[in-house]
């Protein structure tokens, strides 16, 4: 159709110049001709359309160019600062390993000491090992003087309840003088009824009664004394103060009772219930009585009182004396051993400093003061049996 249009344009343009041309020009080149130019017109056209899509690609490969700048731009910055933080790093990394440096040196110079110390310890070791040794030695040295001191101390305590009962020997003789007087006498009479020939035996029965009562009134008097004297064994087993006050007074009774001397009890109802060695604490308390008659030779009146007063968990009993009192710079010495303040001979000065020794023994204080308008009065607490206070609480 485009072939027959451009015919019919020349048609149209037929001018006598054009007329002769044609003439000269075969129609059929003109032809190839026009198809050679269309061919090269689309062969252009479609390089044009190439051109385009590639100025379009290439408008595209500008803009992801630009992205791309941008990005490079924006991840240069990027590197800039991590850069910077590199720098920083490996500042803090330098100073860290100067810091690891010195560390390592400061190191080297504790484990030079730590060796040093090492070498120390294993002397102070070998040394500690001689100083055990030596204290094993020293330990068993201990233990054997101590053990000796235990068997002093008892040879003591025997000592001294041996010149306590020197002491007694003439108040028991007048105790016992009587039993043996009135054993005497109703033994006599039996045997002048028999000879008489009056032998009622009623009446020879009742003397012969009462002269069993007098022997065992003077049996009694002699167990005692025999178990007062006896070595005190280290047990220890629940004892009844008030009882233990009372036998301790019946061997002084008849001392106490020679020199006048007055005895105020103030017992609580029940026995008091301790922990401790019955004859060990009757040894204390003769101690007491022995000290307070001798304080009260030359006084009136002459009077002994003895207060017994429980506690929360603990004993006291007082011992309280009419005499002239103690002075007070003898108070803190006169339990010392060999202390005394009586005559030459009159004393050992062992009385009150096996009392103390006892006391403590027995978890206990003892202590002297003298009391108002009175005299010396001695205070003594002793641990209440435990059993015995948890029973009454409950």
């Amino acid at each position: 159709m485009n072939e027959v249009a451009g015919i019919a344009a020349l048609d149209v343009h037929k001018n006598p110049f054009t007329e002769t041309v044609l003439e000269e020009v075969d129609i059929e080149q003109l032809r190839q001709e026009y198809f050679r130019l269309l061919e090269h017109t689309k062969a252009l056209e479609v390089r044009v359309r190439k051109s385009e899509e590639r100025r379009r690609a290439l408008m595209h490969i500008l803009s992801d160019l630009n992205t791309v700048n941008r990005k490079l731009t924006d991840q240069r910055k990027a590197m800039i600062h991590i850069l910077a933080d590199y720098e920083k790093d490996r500042s803090k990394l330098a100073k860290q390993t100067e810091r690891l440096d010195n560390s390592r040196r400061a190191l080297m110079h504790i484990l030079q000491d730590s060796h040093q110390s090492n070498l120390r310890l294993e002397n102070s070791r070998k040394a500690m090992i001689h100083i055990m040794s030596d204290l094993k030695v020293t330990t068993e040295e201990v233990q054997r003087r101590e053990q000796e001191l235990r068997e002093k101390q008892e040879q003591l305590v025997q000592a001294g309840k041996l010149a306590t009962l020197g002491e007694l020997t003439t108040g028991v003789a007048h105790e016992l003088n009587n039993p043996l007087n009135n054993i005497g006498l109703f033994i006599g009479n039996v045997i002048d009824l028999i000879e008489l020939g009056k032998g009622d035996p009623q009446r020879i029965l009742r003397e012969l009664h009462s002269a069993m009562q007098q022997v065992h009134k003077a049996t009694e008097i002699i167990s005692h004394l025999r178990t007062f004297g006896r070595a005190a064994s280290v047990s220890r087993e629940p004892v009844a103060i008030n009882q233990v006050i009372s036998r301790s007074l019946a061997l002084m009774h008849e001392q106490l009772r020679l020199r006048q001397i007055e005895v105020q009890l103030h017992f609580p109802d029940k026995d008091v219930i301790v922990i401790g060695n019955a004859i060990q604490l009757e040894q204390v308390f003769i101690n007491l009585l022995t000290n307070a008659r001798d304080a009260m030779t030359e006084v009136t009146p002459k009077a002994i009182t003895i207060s017994c007063t429980p506690q929360v968990d603990m004993v006291e009993i007082s011992v309280c004396d009419t005499g002239p009192g103690i002075p007070i710079e003898w108070q803190q010495k006169i339990f010392d051993p060999f202390f005394t303040t009586k005559e030459v001979g009159a004393g050992t000065g062992l009385g009150l400093s096996i009392t103390y020794g006892i006391i403590k023994e027995h978890q206990g204080t003892i202590t002297v003061e003298n009391a108002p308008n009175i005299g010396a009065l001695f205070r003594i607490q002793l641990p209440l049996n435990r059993s015995e206070t948890e029973s009454e609480k409950r």
